[in-house]
């Protein structure tokens, strides 16, 4: 089953910032840095110390976070650290989605990844044709 979720972008502070939310909100906080992750190789080393992923549950609260990790081009800024993260389902159900959400988007934007595998599940992003960011996680395609 599908879901919505708020995600935010931080610049190198999601820990700071999540584990203040926990703090506020309660719950179970689970952070991952992405120099534990396969995809670190990926990344400059100084960036391997960032939140690759941070998601804090607490009661009907869930929201996931992590650190920027976009190029230079792609600095954040007040407007663009706020996306909207659907999980859940399989490939062919977020490829589906992903297709409708991303028809008229920029595609040369370094903010679009076509939904691909990547090690924690099938991805994809962008930002619509309307300014909105969404994120897809979901099942590996098989």
């Amino acid at each position: 089953m599908l879901h919505c979720t708020p995600f935010l972008l931080f610049d190198g502070n999601c820990a700071e910032a999540m584990t203040f939310y926990k703090d506020c909100l309660g719950g179970e906080l689970t952070l991952t840095k992405l120099g534990d992750t396969p995809m670190k190789d990926q990344f400059p080393p100084e960036k391997h110390s960032r939140i690759i992923n941070a998601q804090l549950k607490s009661g009907a609260i869930d929201f996931s976070a992590t650190d920027w990790m976009a190029s230079p081009t792609l600095e954040p800024k007040q407007g663009n650290t706020f996306t909207i993260f659907v999980t859940g389902g399989t490939y062919n159900e977020l490829k589906e989605i992903f297709e409708k959400l991303s028809e008229g988007a920029d595609k040369d934007k370094g903010t679009f990844i076509e939904i691909k595998n990547m090690p924690f599940g099938s991805y994809g992003q962008f930002t619509d044709k309307f300014g909105v960011s969404w994120i897809l996680k979901g099942d590996l395609k098989e």
